[in-house]
């Protein structure tokens, strides 16, 4: 009886937790000095942005047979084999560092093949998680998950990353085929879900089931669009951020770690109190409020006139885009069915992730013709527009349903 009054996160879901914990160590270490390597080898906004927009461009362009994928094969599986792939190119990329051969061109192709591991796994992450949480949970999990995750990659894993790469350039591509390689090993060990044997439809009638059922979801259609928009404007910002620090701000390398670090701080709040925001206020009510503060601390990072000030709007910024992530995860868990949750996924993912390729080659191109603070305030507005156009919707859909 106590057990169905209260349930409780069991075991496996921990499991998962900590692997997204050690994985995430090694992810922000590798975050943190990409940038940092890529300014040394070039100080051309242009070609900083396009490492970064590598690093996404497997959304746009592989992220819907990969949600296929997710729903047709064994997720652990693929999770834990996406981590190892991760791992040997990690390994690569510190291989190559440490001897000097690495320049633009590879760390966008390596950048890429990162990229499109992360799809796989990130995926099976998300439409695993209601194969071992309680619905009632959900949200709190994807707080949890949320938290590790922002600890890992900014709060630990890129001051760490910074240290490192001021000791030696290979040393955080190192750490990050190192962590790769625990998580598969701790994601290996996952409980298999008995799936019902179906007979598949091709793959190219099952992407087409995936985008047909999020096209007739008005209110999750919505969300995927306006996260678009919003992950271009992020981008658009955040592709240079290592040139305004450095250069504008003149933070040495270390510094640049731990103003990462300073969104993770945000980031862990959200994750550790989103849920409960969420309960007390509804999900859309605080979606709406996490969309607002968003526009407001956009245009306000262009504007900072030091770093204590950069760091504190990254700080409410990682905090708001928590709640947003706690929210709209967890909606999508309990509304999409579970059959086809990799696939609604991926294709949610897909135009929520696809233009942020699009976003970082605008944020150089608009850093190199209007400086470098120019581009956090260009898209703060670009958010506030596409807010006001999705008000009418969201709004509904929070009067017609009390999601919690």
């Amino acid at each position: 009886m106590d057990q169905d009054t209260n349930p409780r996160l069991p075991a496996a879901y921990w499991r998962l937790w900590w692997a997204a914990g050690i994985n995430n160590v090694g992810n922000g270490a590798f975050a943190a000095a990409v940038p940092l390597l890529a300014v040394t080898l070039t100080r051309d906004p242009r070609l900083v942005s396009v490492v970064s927009a590598a690093t996404y461009l497997p959304w746009l362009l592989l992220s819907l047979p990969a949600g296929a994928l997710v729903d047709r094969y064994d997720r652990v599986a693929l999770m834990w084999r996406a981590q190892a792939v991760q791992a040997a190119i990690a390994g690569a990329v510190a291989v190559l560092a440490a001897s000097g051969h690495i320049g633009i061109p590879v760390l966008a192709v390596t950048a890429f093949a990162l990229g499109t591991c992360e799809i796989v796994f990130a995926n099976a992450a998300q439409a695993i998680l209601p194969d071992f949480v309680p619905r009632p949970l959900l949200h709190q999990a994807n707080g949890y998950q949320q938290t590790i995750t922002l600890i890992g990659q900014q709060f630990a894993g890129a001051p760490i990353g910074g240290l490192l790469f001021a000791v030696a350039v290979a040393l955080p591509f190192g750490m990050d085929a190192a962590t790769f390689a625990l998580s598969a090993v701790l994601l290996a060990t996952l409980p298999r879900r008995t799936r019902r044997r179906i007979e598949h439809p091709p793959l190219r009638a099952a992407i087409a089931d995936g985008l047909r059922w999020l096209a007739r979801h008005r209110l999750l259609r919505t969300l995927a669009l306006l996260l678009g928009v919003n992950t271009f404007c992020g981008q658009l910002g955040n592709a240079t951020l290592v040139l305004l620090a450095t250069q504008t701000l003149r933070l040495d390398v270390p510094g640049y770690g731990l103003l990462l670090a300073a969104a993770a701080v945000g980031g862990l709040l959200g994750g550790l109190v989103g849920a409960r925001a969420v309960q007390r206020v509804g999900a859309l009510p605080a979606l709406l409020t996490a969309l607002v503060t968003n526009v407001v601390v956009f245009v306000g990072i262009g504007l900072s006139p030091n770093a204590v000030v950069l760091g504190g709007l990254l700080a409410v910024n990682g905090f708001v885009t928590t709640l947003w992530n706690v929210v709209t995860v967890g909606l999508r868990q309990q509304i999409v069915p579970s059959d086809l949750l990799g696939r609604v996924n991926s294709v949610y993912r897909m135009l929520g992730w696809g233009l942020i390729p699009l976003g970082a080659l605008a944020g150089g191109l608009v850093a190199y013709t209007f400086g470098l603070r120019a581009p956090y305030p260009v898209a703060g507005v670009l958010r506030g527009v596409a807010l006001v156009v999705a008000m009418p919707v969201l709004i509904g859909a929070m009067r017609k349903h009390p999601w919690r």
